[in-house]
């Protein structure tokens, strides 16, 4: 690379600032000074390894793709047909430029979680990592993820609070006037943040492991494996029997 090349790769990268994702195009860091690290990369040497080296073929979706860092990895990786989708034009932006760069193939779509169902077709893959505690309605997202996108794997991640431990077994019932199950710390649970957390107001929910567990398997997800604290692989799985809601009962006037 000319030294001019590489002064044309560093201005556009300046111009596409600021960037979340430290990627580096042409020997260039986007984010050397990211406050998390050489991030995403150094979390993904945690749980890499559960993913197949070789996705010759496969189908790849990234939800709230960001800079491209999985989406650039999954095309290394031989998928056939890896879309990225982000709400945010300045994200896209970068990782359009990231793929040109790398000679990658990307299908990027402006897009909101919520509208998934208009792609019209289920991935072998869908990631979707650090997107959940953004939304105000993480449920209506993982059962339309089930619905319309996932096809067979899931690579999850969400933050969490509270300790780290096992869920509280499920019981078929829980008495109204037991007021036990909420007193412990491992009955599920998703705190909600009114204003902001970490000056992003977009954080809206944090569960706790039990909480975010819960969340997965009632939106009909088996988890295969858990990498790291915050990291599942999942498996699109059968979200059983719903249960109906009882017959409203109206006073008499």
């Amino acid at each position: 690379m000319t030294a001019d090349s590489r002064d044309a790769t560093a201005r556009r990268i300046a111009e596409l600032g600021p960037w979340f994702h430290n990627l580096t195009i042409d020997g260039i860091e986007t984010a050397p000074d990211h406050f998390l690290g050489d991030y995403p990369r150094f979390k993904f040497e945690g749980f890499r390894h559960a993913l197949p080296e070789d996705l010759q073929g496969a189908s790849v979706l990234d939800i709230g793709c960001n800079a491209g860092f999985y989406s650039l990895e999954m095309a290394r990786r031989g998928a056939g047909r890896v879309v990225g989708i982000d709400s945010d034009p300045h994200y896209l932006a970068q990782a359009r430029f990231a793929a040109e760069r790398e000679g990658v193939d990307l299908d990027l779509r402006q897009m909101d979680v919520y509208d998934v169902g208009a792609l019209g077709e289920k991935f072998d893959l869908v990631i979707f990592m650090g997107v959940l505690y953004h939304l105000r309605h993480p449920l209506l997202a993982l059962d339309l993820l089930w619905e319309h996108v996932v096809g067979d794997m899931m690579l999850f991640q969400c933050m969490q609070r509270g300790p780290e431990m096992q869920a509280a077994p499920v019981a078929p019932d829980y008495d109204f006037n037991d007021p036990e199950p909420f007193t412990r710390e491992d009955w599920p649970q998703l705190w909600f943040i009114e204003k902001r957390f970490s000056a992003d107001p977009t954080n809206w929910f944090i569960p706790n492991q039990p909480g975010m567990e819960a969340m997965l398997r009632s939106s009909g997800f088996t988890i295969e494996e858990q990498m790291e604290r915050e990291v599942y692989l999942c498996r699109r799985g059968d979200r059983g029997e719903m249960v109906a809601p009882p017959p409203r009962i109206v006073p008499n006037d």
